[in-house]
């Protein structure tokens, strides 16, 4: 039982790794010219009509969004057509997210 938690604590920390590493180059790589420091612009919407919201980084390391960014890996993985991170939500759940987040 404890190699299983050792081996699944192991796997754990590197998808994040993985993951941590794939956002920065999805940061690098998205056009970032009117996105201010320390910001990270996404597209939201559940169509392919999306909308771009720029948000502070330090909601990437909040539970609630990551949850968020888990779901847009299963749906889109991390090529996307529109070269940025891409959510896949309503704008209205992304909004009310993003005020609770900037509350904290």
């Amino acid at each position: 039982m404890g190699i299983q938690l050792v081996g699944l604590s192991q796997a754990k920390q590197k998808l994040q790794r993985s993951l941590s590493a794939r956002i920065a180059s999805l940061l690098a790589t998205s056009g970032t010219n009117n996105v201010p420091k320390g910001h990270v612009a996404v597209y939201v919407g559940e169509t392919y009509q999306r909308r771009r919201f720029v948000i502070p980084i330090s909601y990437l390391n909040h539970p609630l969004f990551q949850g968020l960014l888990n779901l847009a890996e299963e749906e889109f993985g991390f090529d996307h057509p529109m070269g940025g991170l891409t959510i896949p939500c309503t704008e209205d759940y992304f909004t009310a997210l993003a005020s609770i987040l900037n509350g904290s």
